[in-house]
């Protein structure tokens, strides 16, 4: 059996789509059909310009043949991205040209890489399996600028309507995707509901048991991750970062097309820290530092229906939340994670008195951790890519 496995992202690239594939990768190696190869298509390290990794062009493992796709220099704004992925497509177009595949998987945060998968699918006659982690169409809607989210729409919902009517199976990693995609695919397709999770290197770290936590001086307030607009840091530290100043301090690690947006509404503000990407290893010591982790995503509607990555990583350390978040995503910590503050996106007092009422100190979250430990749910996930019915009824396999 000859699979294809497409991510725009894998390591040592920084993204939560990399690490997503990574761990399912390593799963569907242990848990394929006899005699399967893999081949593994994704770019060269890009993810940020301050965080570049070398890694080699080409990799055979056995069962699996990785090949990473060399791109232009480019910035994370609109056209840098739209000109990397145009190259990237190009590489696996040609990558895959006289090659035959019984099934072809693709995880996709904007859409294009799930329409490329669905293409060779097409093409090759093979099974598509689509894990699709954001809502590209939804999401442009909100973020740009009405005339050309218009146009920009125009364009994608009838691409995005063509390349989900041809997977036999779409994963969706956020049950707030789920009235969108039932809307518009229920009949058409089955749907399958694998959730981001916990990688290993955040297992080991997780706290055995309670510990008190008194800083000396202002608390640590620490957020790693995307610096885009998205997350919307600008519309919620600069102002928080003031309203706290004596009391707490910013640590803001990443990067992202919002970067130097932040920076600029930061000139007055003393207490946050801005550093660029680190290694995971450098990543978790800065986490263990910190007295409190926060999250915050814009106030577009597009955004409620989103469950970021970071939380599972977050959760994990044990360490209180704090949060900026609607919809899906702020039920999801209430329900799911303790010793968690919500407040509205973008809004300065009601993350004052979110802060306020956190208790300070680490407590393990065992049950958090046994239901979203992230080999468990790639192991399962694997199983369910090659238990997809052949079009004659069989299994995949």
């Amino acid at each position: 059996m000859r699979v294809l496995f497409l991510s725009f992202y894998y390591p040592p690239d920084l993204s939560a789509g990399s690490f997503r594939s990574r761990s399912l990768v390593s799963a569907m190696l242990k848990c394929a059909p006899p005699h399967t190869e893999i081949d593994l298509v994704t770019s060269a390290p890009n993810r940020y310009a301050s965080y570049r990794q070398e890694a080699p062009l080409q990799e055979q493992l056995p069962g699996l043949k990785i090949t990473r796709i060399p791109l232009p220099e480019h910035r994370s704004d609109m056209l840098g991205q739209a000109r990397a992925f145009t190259s990237f497509a190009r590489g696996v177009v040609r990558h895959t040209a006289g090659r035959h595949y019984d099934l072809v998987f693709a995880t996709s945060s904007r859409l294009l890489t799930a329409t490329l998968a669905a293409h060779i699918a097409r093409r090759e006659g093979a099974l598509l399996y689509l894990d699709i982690r954001d809502i590209f169409v939804d999401t442009i809607q909100d973020v740009l600028p009405r005339p050309l989210a218009w146009i920009a729409r125009a364009i994608f919902a009838p691409l995005e309507s063509w390349t989900m009517r041809r997977a036999q199976r779409i994963n969706l990693v956020s049950r707030g995707f789920e009235a969108y995609f039932s809307k518009r695919y229920a009949g058409q397709t089955t749907f399958s509901w694998f959730s981001n999770g916990i990688d290993e290197e955040f297992l080991a770290a997780a706290p055995a048991v309670p510990e008190p936590r008194q800083p000396l001086g202002e608390v640590l307030i620490v957020y790693a991750g995307n610096i885009g607009k998205g997350q919307a840091l600008h519309a919620i530290v600069p102002g928080l970062a003031a309203r706290l100043r004596g009391r707490a301090r910013f640590r803001i690690i990443g990067d992202g097309g919002a970067v130097e947006l932040l920076r600029s509404e930061l000139i007055d503000c003393t207490n946050v820290e801005l550093h660029t990407p680190m290694t995971r290893a450098a990543l978790l010591e800065a986490y263990l530092k910190a007295d409190i982790l926060f999250l915050h995503l814009g106030a577009e509607a597009a955004f409620e229906k989103v469950l970021p990555s970071k939380i599972f990583e977050y959760a994990a350390l044990g360490r209180p939340l704090l949060a900026g978040v609607a919809g899906f995503a702020a039920e999801f910590i209430s329900a799911e994670i303790s010793d968690s503050a919500i407040f509205r996106p973008g809004d300065v007092e009601g993350a004052v008195v979110a802060f306020a009422s956190l208790q300070l100190g680490t407590r393990p979250r065992r049950e958090f951790i046994a239901r979203y430990t992230r080999a468990n749910i790639a192991r399962e996930m694997a199983q369910d890519i090659f238990a997809l019915p052949r079009r004659d009824g069989a299994a995949a396999s």
